[in-house]
Parts: C-alpha cells; structure tokens; sequence
C-alpha cells in the first residue's frame, strides 16, 4: 500500500479555508482537502490565554507531497505561528492510497 500523510492546519475564517484547500489541491500538493466546522480554541498567546473560533482544513497527500504542501502553508497562513501538523497514515484502504498517490502528480 502507498503510504498517506494527512496535513492539518486551522485558520479564523472559512474563506481562507477555503482558499488555502483549493490552492493545495489544483498544485497536486493535496489530492483532497477538506474543510471543518467551526472550532473553538483556548490557547496562549502573548503571555495570555486566548480564545477564538477556527476552521480546520484536512489535506490527504503523499508522503513525498508533504514538505511543499507545509512550505506552501507557511507562506499562504495568515497566523504568525500557524499550527501545521503532519500525521502518517499506517493503514487504510489501498485503493485510496492510491488515488491520493496518483492525484499528487503532476
């Protein structure tokens, strides 16, 4: 089975989910992405705690995707220190491993 990463970012608003999915998936970083519903999240920021509403936005990639997709959400995030995080995917069905494999090519 080819392996799958699953990237994870949130943002504050569902526009710039929006945007940020559809740029990673029409650059085959991501063969898909999707978009979550509104979260609320507590955390520190500035020696204080914070609370905001975000969205959160999946992308399924390729392993060999992974570090252009983050390189390209760095760049587009509109947070200063934006959560980005990179989970492998040991087990899951091949026929979907492959499609994401084959829809990260260019």
């Amino acid at each position: 089975m080819e392996q799958i990463s699953v990237v994870t970012t949130v943002v504050d608003a569902r526009s710039v989910a929006d945007l940020l999915a559809a740029a990673a998936v029409a650059g085959r970083l991501a063969a898909c992405a999707q978009v979550g519903g509104q979260v609320d999240s507590t955390y520190w920021w500035r020696s204080g705690v914070e609370t905001s509403t975000e969205w959160s936005v999946q992308f399924k990639t390729a392993p060999d995707r992974v570090d252009a997709l983050v390189e390209q959400l760095r760049a587009s995030h509109p947070y200063e220190v934006p959560e980005i995080l990179v989970t492998r995917v040991d087990c899951g069905h091949p026929g979907y491993a492959a499609w994401v494999f084959e829809h990260t090519r260019s």
